[in-house]
């Protein structure tokens, strides 16, 4: 069956499974857009912005565990997606991004809206296609999906040229791909696994340090049975939220600049650190050579570049988390009398975490004169469904999210972590609701990061997908001005939001609804209404300006040089 490329590239989606896209016409990608008349299978959502629609197709991602897919137009439609594909590329997220292009015989001519995408994504892609000729197009986008999916995780564009979606040739989808150079290491080696158990059980001060690949590998289940066979104390980064549950006596909730005092202790004070789908990243690390000083060190990932990129490595195992994770309990299980000698061997170990909690305990002072953003988060979690999804904003409140809402299931939190997005939060939000529509999801954001692509509650409300906002207002930009606090003499350069917005006649703009909190005792209030109020709702909580998150790990200090709370 001979069919044009706009053509082939959808009914290979289709045959990919996809349900949903996040795509903006345009010139160059109009014939897409033409035959999506004939796809009623696959969804588009129109964002308002390029950016915001990668950020949605990456919440999509992380939400589903299935590949995110947007689509832009050529020149600025194409560069306004470097800033979302950069974000999944930093936290290993698997998506597919197609962009028009000009025909090929003007590639390189400086014709209309063009740019070379290829190369401008080149260092924030896992790979990248232009697609030169109709015949290698389903193939291209097979491998891109496999790419996509497989091993690490990440981003992979497609450059789809004009003439190449006109053209038209037999389709055949591809039933495997084959790619030289490309195969992904699954299967963690035995042997490195033995070694592993036999360092556990001779460990006396363990710490299990989980990162974002546990969460993307499904890997959830192994590390819990893990952890609770070997009664270990598990920490995790702010992409490994939600991959042990934090309610678990074992948890130390999460770890680095703003980790809780006790996680930061016990790997600071531990004798074998077990790191499992983690990349030590210097947010989590603080100053390398004073990191877990007194540990042996073993390192579980997909991706052998990430093992000895950054710290020593004493046993290094290539391979899927979960197959690791798998193997590992297997040993374990063999060894029934060596591991309850281990339980009874780590008890004071256990205590002395324990010790930690009780003298430095995640907390915050109350107060009945001003909100305190760390009560609204946690009036979040107890008025909100046990499996809500919450996506963030980049900023003190990400950081307070990931303090005080108390995590308990994989992909339940939504968050830039490596890249740091501000704007992220809404569109990932709107991603996650695509993905499940009859899933509460919340999306947490600042006033600085909310207004960047605010405009996709329009988005929401055309769609009618009914993702909560909650804006912790302060009028600041809150983290830049905590480090402009203790760091530069309170000089707030730039940092002060004087314009006061009415959120709630901006939710009615847009044809949403919009509550506000001013004082302690109306947030419960807010949050119930807002929760119960059918569509995109906007809350508002005015909070206390100068609040700070804590505990602080300052700049190029150790991980035990906290600043505490008071």
């Amino acid at each position: 069956m001979k069919l044009a490329g706009a053509r082939i590239l959808l009914e290979c989606l289709k045959m990919e499974g996809v349900d949903t896209v996040f795509g903006y016409p345009g010139g160059t990608v109009i014939n897409i857009f033409d035959e999506l008349y004939s796809f009623p299978e696959i969804r588009n959502i129109l964002p308002r912005h390029e950016q915001a629609g990668v950020h949605a197709a990456d919440g999509y991602a992380r939400a589903s565990g299935k590949v995110g897919v947007a689509i832009a137009t050529s020149g600025p439609g194409a560069t306004n997606t470097v800033t979302g594909i950069a974000t999944a590329y930093m936290d290993s997220i698997p998506l597919v991004v197609i962009t028009g292009q000009v025909p090929t015989a003007l590639i390189g001519n400086d014709a209309f809206q063009e740019v070379d995408i290829i190369g401008i994504t080149r260092p924030c892609t896992k790979h990248n296609f232009l697609v030169k000729n109709v015949k290698e197009l389903a193939g291209i986008v097979k491998k891109a999906f496999y790419i996509a999916r497989t091993g690490r995780p990440g981003p992979v564009l497609i450059d789809l040229p004009k003439d190449v979606q006109v053209a038209v040739t037999e389709f055949k989808y591809p039933d495997k791909v084959e790619i030289k150079g490309y195969k992904p290491t699954i299967e963690g080696h035995p042997k490195q696994v033995e070694k592993a158990a036999s360092m556990l059980l001779s460990a006396r001060k363990p710490v299990i340090y989980v990162g974002g690949g546990v969460v993307l590998g499904n890997a959830a289940a192994e590390l819990r049975k893990l952890a609770e066979t070997l009664h270990a104390p598990v920490t995790t980064t702010l992409m490994g939220l939600g991959s042990f549950p934090e309610d678990s006596p074992l948890s130390l909730g999460l770890l680095g600049m703003h980790g809780t005092f006790y996680a930061n202790m016990a790997v600071t004070e531990c004798d074998l650190l077990v790191a499992v789908g983690a990349r030590f990243d210097d947010r989590v690390t603080g100053k390398i050579p004073a990191f877990a000083p007194h540990a042996k060190i073993i390192h579980m990932d997909v991706d052998p570049t990430s093992i000895r990129k950054n710290v020593r490595v004493d046993l290094p195992i290539v391979g899927a988390v979960q197959d690791v994770l798998t193997k590992l309990n297997a040993f374990l299980e063999e060894r029934r009398d060596a591991v309850e000698s281990f339980r009874k061997s780590i008890k004071p170990w256990l205590a002395q975490i324990e010790g930690w909690k009780a003298k430095q305990p995640m907390g915050f002072k109350e107060s009945a004169q001003v909100i305190k953003p760390q009560f609204v988060i946690r009036k979040l979690r107890e008025l909100s469904a046990p499996d809500a999804i919450i996506a963030t904003d980049v900023g003190q409140h990400q950081m307070w999210t990931a303090q005080f809402f108390t995590f308990t299931s994989p992909r339940t939190l939504l968050s830039s972590g490596g890249l740091g997005t501000m704007g992220y939060g809404l569109p990932a939000a709107m991603g996650a609701q695509a993905a499940f529509p009859e899933r509460q999801v919340i999306a947490v954001c600042g006033d600085g990061g909310f207004q960047m692509n605010l405009q996709e509650i329009a988005t929401l409300v055309q769609n009618r997908l009914p993702v909560k906002v909650c804006v912790l207002n302060n009028n600041y930009l809150g983290m830049v001005r905590q480090w402009q606090e203790l760091f530069f003499s309170k000089r707030y350069s730039q940092t002060v939001l004087d314009l006061p917005i009415d959120f709630v006649k901006l939710a009615e703009a847009f044809g949403a609804t919009g509550f506000t909190a001013a004082k302690p005792d109306e947030v419960e209030e807010t949050i119930r209404k807002g929760f119960s109020t059918p569509g995109p709702v906007i809350m508002e909580f005015k909070i206390d300006r100068e609040e700070k998150v804590l505990p602080m790990v300052p700049a190029g200090a150790s991980l035990n040089e906290m600043v505490l709370a008071s």
